[in-house]
């Protein structure tokens, strides 16, 4: 898989497709205990020549939980992806280029920032906004 429309493509075939966009498909991930969370996948070029794919999810609005503490428990526990600032949510992220992109390297991420998304979400809110 190394082009956009092959990414878009297994997405489709493989996850709940909730929006879909040219430049970004929205997912919903169900986990086993009736939880979900909402993925954005889009399509970012880097420096006007490299095509990369990020995977970003919400977790909380920043204006109702303890960032330093969330920061903290990012940097303990989190393998993949970062905490950034979207408008006013805290957001897991990562990116990837697409260039020899091969699936497994999609969906272990994708798995990782989402698994982590929602228990940051569960942990820091007790809710499932997102």
């Amino acid at each position: 898989m190394a082009t956009w429309g092959d990414l878009v493509a297994y997405v489709r075939e493989s996850y709940d497709v909730i929006r879909d966009e040219p430049d970004e498909i929205r997912v919903r991930i169900s986990f086993d205990d009736r939880r979900a969370q909402v993925v954005v996948i889009a399509r970012e070029l880097l420096d006007r020549k490299e095509e990369w794919v990020q995977i970003a999810t919400p977790f909380a609005r920043a204006d109702e939980v303890d960032l330093h503490a969330v920061l903290t428990e990012i940097g303990d526990t989190i393998v993949v992806g970062g905490a950034v600032l979207m408008g006013e949510h805290l957001v897991l992220r990562h990116s990837l280029p697409l260039v020899n992109l091969d699936i497994n390297e999609f969906i272990d991420p994708l798995e990782l920032v989402t698994g982590s998304a929602e228990l940051l979400e569960e942990q820091f809110t007790g809710r499932d906004d997102y």
